[in-house]
């Protein structure tokens, strides 16, 4: 008997208004997945649930928060595709974004690096190292032309944050394809996404 494929896993990640969640909802509906597999912004939730607000992005509580619920939520896709014997789950954000944003809004260099340890070693974060080494990460790169503010997250240096997410990828380990102004056009980039899915799906 062979064994069964383990889902693949796609993380879109990157900084505000790079059009993550239009991608994801795009590439959602080409791929047929059903709302169990498409795991949709989990942040926003949080910060409504748990009463914080934009002036909080910097507190460390609120993106362990953010962390659990999302990793939460990764867990709960992958025992639905094992169920449903589904082949991919797509993700709009991960649990790296709240590393990321936990060392973008440090007072210092010093203390960033102590908030991007003390959310690394939570063992809920090791526990999905291993399936983020394995799963197809796509960084989206500022398009100045989208930048808006969204009232939620203020709105960040995109460069020095696609920047965190680069350094931060590469030194945990994680592969991952970027995809910026060049390919701005939604079909263009629902396309390329579907390229790196198929050479994904055939190693």
């Amino acid at each position: 008997m062979s064994k069964a494929l383990s889902p693949l896993n796609i993380f879109i990640v990157g900084p505000s208004c790079t059009g993550k969640t239009t991608l994801c909802n795009a590439l959602s509906k080409k791929l047929g997945l059903n709302n169990a597999l498409f795991i949709k912004e989990v942040a926003r939730s949080v910060m409504r649930e748990q009463g914080y607000t934009r002036a909080d992005v910097g507190n460390i509580e609120m993106q362990k928060a953010i962390m659990t619920a999302q990793l939460e939520r990764e867990d709960g896709a992958l025992s639905e595709a094992e169920r449903l014997a589904g082949h991919i789950i797509l993700s709009d954000r991960s649990g790296i974004d709240p590393i990321i944003y936990a060392t973008l809004t440090a007072r210092n260099e010093n203390e960033g690096q102590q908030h991007k340890n003390q959310l690394m070693r939570l063992p809920i974060f090791q526990k999905a190292l291993s399936k983020y080494r394995q799963s197809i990460f796509v960084l989206l790169a500022p398009v100045e032309e989208w930048l808006v503010d969204d009232g939620v997250r203020s709105l960040d240096d995109s460069a020095q944050c696609v920047e965190t997410f680069r350094r931060t990828l590469d030194e945990l380990g994680i592969k991952y394809y970027e995809i910026g102004r060049e390919t701005m056009d939604l079909i263009a980039r629902v396309t390329a996404m579907m390229e790196i899915v198929g050479t994904m799906a055939r190693l």
